[in-house]
């Protein structure tokens, strides 16, 4: 049977529906002809691009241009309901990449999702809303990053978000409305006893610095009238009218233009699978697996002669100016140039902020070589580093009718009704909790007795074991400093290893927090249009393994306590017996990816392989920064949407 939880007057969710129904966009504000220049030009207008650019044309004596390939949503159910998370994952909003064949897995691709779309990932995510450990940020300063440390970094880490809980750490201004939904599964209920009957404490409040263990965590939602508080809603939508601020959409930057560097070069036998939208999923279409639910080729360039001026610049003397951006609609159309009187600020995400900048000549030396890019700076970094959350699915089926499950949703229509419109009508009851928010972040000592053999084995690796071979050796000393970092956080009980994602309906997907394992983000031609090759290597260093591993095993202690007998959970994958090689076959064919890649435009000394400093400054340039995930120098242990807007924010502090 259907039960109601909670209830708004329909006076107060009509009023809200009616004030939202206003807030559309006038073609005036979006896509109005341009100016000849601006003072900063944004390539990207996702959660990192929008609050730049929001925050810059804050000062009404400066121009400021924002530039995004996708289009702006329209409002749809899809995206704004939360019922509907993850369901808009492979549709029009999304760039449909997937990564290179997974040789250390299963031999397979996989869907790599980002939003192309005025506000980017925040369109399509979970909405869930957390920071990570306070560990996560003092790491980053301890690897050469002052100011970035939890101390400093937390004052300004709410500034973007308003929430009316524990003013103490979080906002209360900001643009973001973060809040509960308001109705929760009693299932978590289960869960979190039985994660506390083992050990595993439950955090009062995720977002304070000390994150392992169970919490439910917040999501991007309006408080008010349940829907989507996404970039576009907070930092856009109601900041149309303001004369200097401006954004276009549908338009592909396809090149960083840099003083003194050739501007010309061939596209030579373009790489077969890309085509003039830039999407690249080569027949990898599937949104199954994420782990939240509940059950012709690019044509070439004019054929212009390269004049090839490979300078080879090192960015430790160099000072580069950035002149602006060239950008088209797709591959046939004319491209444009702009001029940027101050600064451009790349913000396109951390993959396609890496094919950006190699694109432009500024990458490993070696790579643009291959492709005949002239090379304005030998920057090995970009595109290395590459970090995801990778994370394997399980199958717990419930089997207690008595308790209500998300399944009813999809099998049960007269639930769903039901549950509609009481959504409509009232806000409240199930359609409000699409969100996974009932997780837990466990390290490792709490959950396997296995934790002392495995932190040996990973301090005894020499660094160079699992990496790529041939790269750089100031990416090889990063790296070394970064496992340094990662064997020490791992042996902690208060630092989490990997996170428990519960949708309340038997499954207990887990995801590797803190991976080992590093890959790579890189141009496979000199096309804009043609995407990159993503590879994410998950779990090419057997640390990432053991800890999904232990993960599984700890998934059949919970639910073998007494807080989830009621459930009758009925184990399918893993099945209770499982044995480790069969639960080795299940991640191999399971693994995907958490929607988190970065860590490829790395916020790093040079002789780190960094390729942006403190004040996310492109090493090398006088006038060029990337502001997106791709600066983080290692994941940190969340859900990244809010860490990319905190990072977004503290760009006026640190200009």
């Amino acid at each position: 049977m259907y039960r109601s939880r909670l209830a708004l007057t329909t006076f107060a969710a009509c009023l809200l529906l009616s004030t939202s129904a206003t807030a559309h966009l006038h073609g005036r504000d979006l896509n109005a002809p341009l100016l000849d220049s601006y003072d900063y030009i944004v390539v990207g207008c996702g959660i990192s691009g929008l609050v730049v650019t929001n925050r810059l044309s804050e000062d009404p004596s400066v121009n400021v241009l924002c530039i995004e390939a996708g289009d702006p949503d329209r409002y749809e159910s899809i995206i704004q309901d939360p019922v509907y998370v993850g369901a808009d994952i492979g549709g029009i909003y999304d760039w449909l990449l997937s990564t290179t064949p997974q040789t250390q897995l299963d031999g397979a691709a996989r869907p790599m999702p980002q939003g192309k779309v005025l506000g980017g990932g925040s369109i399509l995510n979970a909405m869930c809303w957390n920071r990570g450990g306070q560990d996560d940020y003092n790491a980053w300063a301890a690897l050469g990053n002052p100011g970035w440390d939890w101390e400093v970094y937390s004052a300004e880490i709410a500034r973007e978000y308003s929430i009316n809980y524990n003013s103490r750490v979080h906002g209360t201004s900001g643009p973001v409305q973060v809040s509960y939904p308001r109705y929760f599964y009693p299932q978590s209920t289960n869960l979190f006893a039985a994660l506390n009957y083992l050990g595993v404490p439950t955090q009062f409040d995720p977002n304070d610095g000390s994150s392992a263990g169970a919490a439910f965590v917040p999501t991007d939602l309006d408080p008010i009238n349940q829907t989507r508080s996404d970039a576009r809603r907070t930092y856009f939508d109601p900041y149309v009218s303001r004369p200097n601020f401006h954004v276009i959409t549908g338009q592909h930057v396809t090149r960083v233009l840099i003083d003194g560097v050739g501007s010309t070069y061939v596209v030579e036998n373009p790489t077969p699978g890309g085509n003039e939208y830039g999407n690249g999923m080569n027949g990898v279409t599937s949104n199954e697996g994420f782990g939240f639910g509940p059950g012709g080729s690019t044509p070439a360039l004019d054929n212009r002669t390269s004049d090839r001026l490979l300078r080879r610049q090192s960015p430790s003397t160099s000072n580069l100016r950035i002149q602006g951006v060239e950008f088209a609609a797709n591959a046939s159309d004319t491209r444009r140039r702009i001029t940027a009187t101050r600064e451009v600020i790349v913000a396109a995400g951390s993959l396609h902020s890496a094919q950006l900048l190699q694109l432009s000549g500024i990458g490993p030396s070696s790579l643009l070589n291959t492709y005949g890019i002239p090379i304005a700076l030998d920057l090995p970094g970009v595109g290395n580093n590459l970090q995801d959350h990778c994370l394997v699915g399980t199958f717990y089926p419930y089997n207690n009718d008595s308790y209500p499950s998300p399944t009813e949703l999809t099998t049960n229509a007269t639930y769903n009704a039901a549950a509609e419109l009481e959504y409509n009508t009232y806000k409240t009851g199930p359609w409000t909790a699409g969100s996974p928010n009932a997780l837990a972040f466990n390290p490792l000592p709490l959950i396997s007795n296995n934790s002392a053999s495995i932190l040996s084995g990973a301090n005894d690796q020499d660094p160079t074991e699992y990496l790529l071979g041939g790269l750089d050796p100031t990416i090889v000393a990063g790296y070394t400093l970064q496992k340094q970092s990662l064997v020490r956080r791992l042996a902690e009980t208060n630092v989490a290893s990997y996170e428990i994602i519960n949708n309340n309906a038997g499954s207990l997907t887990v995801a590797v927090m803190h991976p080992f394992s590093r890959g790579q983000c890189y141009i496979r031609s000199a096309d804009p249009f043609e995407p990159p090759s993503i590879d994410p290597r998950w779990l090419t260093n057997p640390v990432d393994r053991q800890v999904l591993v232990e993960a599984l095993l700890f998934n059949r202690q919970i639910l073998a306590t007494p807080a989830m007998a009621p459930l009758r959970a009925a184990q399918f994958v893993p099945t209770v017996d499982a044995d480790e090689d069969t639960i080795n076959r299940i991640i191999n064919t399971g693994i995907r990816t958490e929607f988190h890649p970065s860590g490829t435009c790395a916020m790093l000394p040079l002789e780190q392989g960094g390729v942006v400093d403190p004040h996310l400054r492109v090493h090398g340039t006088q006038n060029l920064r990337v502001v997106d995930a791709g600066i983080f120098p290692m994941i940190p242990a969340a859900h990244l949407q809010a860490v990319v807007y905190a990072v977004a924010e503290k760009v006026r502090l640190v200009r």
